[in-house]
């Protein structure tokens, strides 16, 4: 197939493209910027500029393909999250309306986070914005498109997508601990975060477009539930720095994120598309891989202006 890859240039579409690439498919990847063109062009990809808010662009970008994967999400601003939801709605309608009637495949990346907090969410879960938050919009419009002759499916992502380039949560917990000499967790610590590796996302993500049936949603699960007291153990011994229980607000908008018990499960999506988790958990992959050998300074300039308002992020 042709498929066009919306956050072609990002940190898990950059890790798609090798995986469509390996299964003998090329593709078209949107870049919104000039950087993000050359590094897609030097891997050889064909570009397609645009971003999400040019909808006749999607539209023929989609048109132009076999098949879609839409990985991009406006993370510019993470406290205008309803208009970045709202961009990422528009988005899902151009490219969805495109493939209509074609049985062309469609996968959306969307969350696991906020689905039914407290126990195990599966992948039969239908949450309402009322659990799901605002991306439940997104999901739910997206699988509309079932029954208008799309193959679509929906990929969640846990809220650590992680291995070398993450720009996520966890490298922003290493710099808020950096900066405030002891690595917090809330609470008991005892609530849990799913997790998954980039590189195992990125093989799902083929996955599902080569055999997802229409009206799927599949898990990219590798850890179902890490207590987040772990994850901040493991921060505080790499940094030399104590482990406590910190009010939320001390990890400014991110503490409300953190404090949440979401474990979720891959059961059913790994044995429906038959994919397995085979990259090192979190937890191993903060005690080996480069989260504490590499400059962060970067990462805390990028979000610093958001850090002491309060927490609105859902997913």
């Amino acid at each position: 197939m042709r498929v066009f890859l919306t956050g072609a240039s990002g940190f898990i579409g950059s890790a798609i493209i090798p995986e469509l690439v390996r299964a003998g498919h090329r593709v078209l990847g949107l870049a919104r910027s000039h950087a993000s063109a050359e590094k897609l062009a030097a891997a050889g990809v064909d570009v397609h500029r645009g971003d999400l808010t040019d909808l006749d662009g999607l539209r023929r970008g989609a048109a132009a393909c076999d098949g879609v994967i839409h990985c991009a999400f406006s993370h510019d601003d993470f406290n205008d999250y309803a208009n970045n939801c709202a961009k990422d709605r528009g988005a899902i309608e151009a490219l969805g309306g495109a493939l209509a009637g074609s049985d062309r495949p469609l996968v959306i990346a969307s969350g696991i986070a906020r689905l039914t907090p407290g126990r195990v969410v599966t992948e039969d879960e239908t949450p309402d914005e009322s659990t799901g938050g605002l991306r439940a919009a997104s999901e739910r419009l997206a699988l509309s498109f079932a029954s208008r002759g799309v193959r679509v499916s929906s990929l969640r992502l846990p809220p650590s997508v992680h291995g070398d380039g993450d720009h996520g949560f966890v490298p922003m917990l290493i710099e808020i601990a950096r900066k405030a000499g002891r690595s917090g967790y809330v609470g008991d610590g005892e609530n849990r975060w799913p997790a998954v590796h980039r590189l195992d996302a990125a093989r799902l993500f083929v996955l599902a477009l080569e055999k997802a049936p229409a009206g799927a949603r599949l898990h990219a699960v590798g850890d179902e539930g890490i207590p987040t007291r772990d994850i901040a153990g493991v921060i505080g011994r790499k940094l030399g720095l104590p482990v406590e229980s910190v009010p939320r607000e001390d990890l400014g908008w991110l503490g409300g994120f953190f404090a949440l018990d979401t474990p979720a499960t891959s059961a059913l999506t790994q044995t429906r598309l038959g994919w397995k988790p085979e990259q090192p958990g979190l937890l191993a992959d903060l005690e080996h891989g480069t989260y504490f050998a590499r400059a962060l300074s970067t990462t805390h300039t990028i979000h610093s202006s958001h850090e002491t308002r309060a927490p609105r992020v859902t997913a």
